[in-house]
């Protein structure tokens, strides 16, 4: 049987309880103590992710991706557009990955995803393999799940002590 979720009424709007019953409660240590191994494992998989994106923009070229994407799609000045998206992909991803400044490129990324989302990929439908949204939204998603969470215990940020 799943757990049941109550609502409670707070300033007219219902809410469900943020925590819900465990089928198994002596789990409840565990997933406590793997929480930020995973917030950090998944850090550090969509830093690497950007990466290598990244990297087929560094073997075209600002100008080829210009031409290629940024004109194509409509975002001009399409050069302009070319470095800050180069840029903000490869320091960004390398900024997710150590965990430094995480939550506001975390943030940037997340808006870049959604911009590619709603400009190139939703006129192409959900799935990835005919270049629809289907990674940017996970992507994307994963991004912002980063920006409010922060860079967690196994960062750079926590290691001198400041966040943005």
């Amino acid at each position: 049987m799943p757990p049941i979720v109550r609502f409670g009424n707070q300033g007219g709007c219902a809410m469900a309880n943020s925590q819900s019953k465990l089928m198994y409660p002596g789990l409840a240590g565990f997933y406590d103590s793997v929480l930020p191994i995973a917030e950090t494992f998944l850090r550090v998989v969509v830093g690497i992710m950007f990466l290598m994106h990244v990297s087929g923009k560094f073997n075209a070229g600002p100008g080829g991706v210009a031409a290629n994407v940024m004109a194509k799609n409509g975002l001009e000045p399409a050069i302009l557009w070319a470095y800050v998206i180069i840029f903000l992909e490869s320091v960004g991803g390398v900024c997710l990955i150590i965990g430094l400044f995480t939550r506001f490129f975390a943030a940037a990324l997340a808006i870049e995803m959604l911009v590619a989302l709603l400009v190139v990929h939703l006129p192409k439908g959900y799935a990835a393999s005919g270049g629809g949204y289907e990674y940017v939204l996970l992507i994307g998603a994963a991004c912002f799940l980063i920006a409010i969470r922060g860079g967690g215990p196994y960062s750079v940020d926590q290691a001198i002590g400041k966040e943005l």
